[in-house]
């Protein structure tokens, strides 16, 4: 079986699903990360017209540049058995439909929701297969509900899972409207005297409140991973309008944490225990210190299961 993924991967957690995949001996797998596929204007010209085109006509070169190069790279595959298409907002009508034709069953997965990228709509109806992991946008427009998955393979297993903790809290985000709620966090976490770690990264310059640290520069997914394993806690902000499950909530699954959230939304998952997970108020952040006082509550393994990459992917591409 042939099949392709073709995603915006700015993070790396497309390249588990590839990890995983490889590991049937049916499958071959090949990934498209269109975050690397990169344009370079010929001239200063190019970019300035370029400007006036996506301001005046929402015409992008840079983005019909992309769609180009893509199904450039998928006929030269050849036929796919199955095509999974991440971030499919960023795709053409055009390039979706020539997609179709080098595949026997196209699949999208979202993981925004509708709200937020209204372009959703435009592209959803090209695909045979439709995954989303906002509950309201599954139930409304007809696609399948399915949560993001937890990456990390074994780490329930380890006794040291919780040795060396040196922060109470621990939280990245990129930059944007979020700050103001994280801002809000780090003050709450001050007035506790908690020891936390948040990082904001993006290319703006900021300069942000209380214990925050800003940088310019991403933070590679094996660091990221390494700060979690020594914080007691994970912090997780929703997108606003936003009620599926973050990359966030799989981690402190996965590494077995206490998890701070926004999404009141939780409380409705399998998961669910109030010991591990506190959901707080946006407007109004209150964190008690007994919070961190208590042991993270393992939960049961055919739970736990139901979120792993290995599942997700059986799930997706109808494999067993």
């Amino acid at each position: 079986m042939k099949i392709t993924i073709i995603s915006l991967d700015n993070w790396g957690y497309n390249e588990y699903i590839v990890d995983e995949l490889k590991t049937f001996k049916q499958v071959d797998v090949n990934h498209i990360n269109f975050d690397k596929l990169r344009y370079k204007y010929p001239s200063i010209l190019h970019k300035i017209f370029n400007f006036f085109l996506k301001n005046i006509f929402s015409i992008s070169l840079k983005r019909k540049h992309l769609n180009k190069i893509i199904l450039s790279k998928v006929k030269n595959l050849g036929y796919q058995n199955k095509i999974l298409v991440i971030k499919a907002e960023f795709l053409s009508v055009k390039t979706l439909k020539e997609l179709k034709e080098n595949t026997s069953e196209l699949i999208a997965f979202y993981n925004d929701n509708i709200q937020r990228c209204p372009r959703i709509k435009k592209v959803y109806p090209y695909f045979d297969v439709n995954y989303s992991f906002e509950k309201k946008d599954a139930l409304k427009y007809n696609f399948n509900f399915i949560t993001n998955y937890i990456y990390h393979k074994n780490l329930q297993k380890k006794p040291d899972l919780n040795a060396n903790i040196k922060f109470d809290l621990f939280n990245i985000s990129s930059l944007g409207k979020r700050n103001i709620i994280l801002e809000r966090v780090a003050l709450a976490l001050d007035k506790i005297y908690a020891n936390y770690k948040i990082i904001l990264v993006g290319k703006k310059k900021y300069t942000p409140k209380g214990g925050i640290i800003y940088q310019s520069e991403k933070i590679d997914i094996e660091e990221v991973n390494n700060y979690m394993s020594k914080s007691r806690t994970l912090l997780d902000v929703q997108r606003m309008g936003q009620s599926g499950l973050t990359f966030r909530v799989m981690d402190s699954l996965a590494f077995q944490k206490k998890l701070i959230t926004t999404n009141p939304d939780i409380i409705n998952y399998d998961f669910y225990n109030p010991n591990n997970i506190l959901v707080i108020d946006t407007k109004n952040v209150e964190i008690p210190m007994t919070f961190f006082e208590t042991n993270y509550e393992s939960i049961p393994q055919n739970i736990y299961n139901k979120y792993t990459i290995s599942s997700w992917v059986k799930t997706v591409f109808q494999l067993v």
